[in-house]
């Protein structure tokens, strides 16, 4: 089944009540430790990276098919071929988390959350010093733009 590791088919519903069917696939070892290590840390919120994020979705959607109407398996490696199999961004993310679930451990029954724990909050625990330390000199940079941008 055009070399996918473990293919399994979900069925998933577009945002407007169509249903959809996808293979959805094991990911190779080392692909997945970097989809894996990018994902969970470039989607977080004021922290991530989107282009990182993004980079890794195009990976991660490459083990996930479509079949058409011909019987021929098609790979969604590209954004064309995502974009036009996959009708919204809701169902994009619903494949992507289906994705994941399928391919770790901790993304079900809850055990997403003890793997923040364990993960993110040592990472923003180090990385919070920093930003208050930042948080000063910020403050008034941005009160004398402020200043500097009110006529007199």
């Amino acid at each position: 089944m055009a070399d996918l590791l473990e293919p399994k088919e979900i069925t998933v519903t577009t945002m407007a009540g169509a249903e959809k069917t996808y293979t959805i696939s094991k990911f190779p070892a080392i692909t997945g430790r970097f989809i894996v290590a990018n994902y969970s840390f470039s989607s977080l919120p004021k922290v991530g990276d989107y282009a990182a994020n993004e980079t890794t979705m195009f990976k991660l959607m490459a083990f996930v098919g479509v079949t058409p109407a011909s019987g021929s398996m098609l790979l969604l490696k590209t954004p064309e071929l995502i974009n036009n199999h996959v009708p919204d961004w809701e169902t994009l993310a619903k494949i992507e988390f289906e994705m994941m679930r399928y391919n770790t451990s901790f993304f079900d029954k809850g055990k997403v959350f003890a793997f923040f724990k364990d993960t993110v909050q040592p990472y923003l625990a180090s990385a919070l010093p920093t930003l208050t330390r930042s948080l000063g000199p910020l403050l008034r940079a941005a009160k004398q733009n402020m200043e500097n941008s009110n006529p007199k």
